[in-house]
């Protein structure tokens, strides 16, 4: 069983799916953190709701990204997860971070990575006329949406589509397409080389 760290400012629409995931056996995994940077992120409601050990670290309170960092540092420390979950936490990791938890923080991008990486990936891709969208989940390096991708899953991008409807089909599909990837990382059945996770392989050991 992988314990997991959800990190996460908004909504928890993809925690959530997690949650289910764990909730009805799906996935063989225990969440024993959920931490936000903003109070009042429905997301950490529904943490506390579910039971979770549920944490606010403002990242307002501290005086720089160094010190915010330091105390989710400390917490992740106590709860020992295999593996940190990225569900829309937004703010961008240090260097430091990173390395610290090195190919064990996984994140998810709204669209087929290298393709439209930042923000605004759906409208990025209605602008450029792309027919096939979708979404990667990957491993977080210092380069932003630029890590060893796990899986992704892809939409068809229809001629009546705006950023926000493309953006709600995507989000379906993100859903699964993280649980899919953390059941991969559950099974220890793959292993890192550069850029590419490969699958049915015995897993890469933590630096």
């Amino acid at each position: 069983m992988i314990r997991l760290a959800v990190l996460l400012s908004g909504r928890g629409a993809n925690f959530a799916a997690i949650h289910q995931a764990v909730f009805h056996r799906e996935l063989d995994a225990e969440i024993v953190a959920v931490i936000s940077n903003l109070p009042d992120a429905p997301g950490i409601a529904r943490a506390r709701d579910w039971g979770y050990p549920a944490y606010v670290i403002d990242n307002r309170d501290y005086p720089d990204r160094a010190a915010h960092e330091h105390e989710v540092l400390r917490i992740l420390q106590q709860s020992q997860p295999t593996f940190i979950v990225l569900a829309g936490y937004m703010r961008l990791l240090s260097a430091p971070f990173i390395a610290t938890y090195r190919h064990r923080i996984v994140n998810i991008h709204p669209s087929l990575l290298p393709a439209f990486p930042g923000v605004d990936a759906q409208a990025q891709a209605i602008a450029h006329g792309v027919t096939i969208s979708g979404c990667t989940v990957h491993f977080v390096e210092q380069n932003l949406d630029a890590g060893p991708i796990v899986v992704q899953r892809a939409v068809q991008v229809r001629d009546d589509d705006t950023a926000a409807t493309l953006a709600a089909r995507i989000l379906e599909q993100e859903h699964v397409a993280y649980v899919e990837a953390l059941k991969i990382l559950a099974s220890g059945s793959y292993r890192i080389e550069g850029r590419r996770v490969i699958r049915g392989a015995a897993a890469t050991p933590p630096l």
